[in-house]
């Protein structure tokens, strides 16, 4: 199994392409960034349903298929999870700090 070419921008295109356009436009929010990211996941876990019922159903026999989709979504769900961990660990640490 060949995971050379994994990069989380794979999974999140508009995190990267969102902080280049942020820096260069002011276009994107963080909120809008967020809330693609949210999208995006939400997008990989509908397409992991939907192989799973095409899979339970008869329609797909390509097994193959279905754990990809499954692995995928839960990827990208673990890749938000600790996205969020991070986010809230520095707000965190911000609140800590003294002024």
């Amino acid at each position: 199994m060949n995971i050379s070419g994994f990069s989380p921008s794979g999974l999140f295109p508009q995190i990267s392409s969102g902080a280049a356009s942020a820096t260069s436009a002011g276009a994107d929010s963080f909120g809008s960034v967020v809330k693609n990211a949210v999208d995006s996941i939400e997008k990989t876990q509908q397409t992991a349903n939907q192989e799973i019922a095409k899979a339970v159903t008869g329609e797909s026999p390509d097994l193959h298929r279905t754990i990809i989709a499954l692995q995928t979504a839960d990827l990208s769900f673990q890749f938000g999870l600790q996205v969020r961990n991070k986010v809230i660990g520095a707000y965190e640490e911000i609140m800590r700090m003294q002024v």
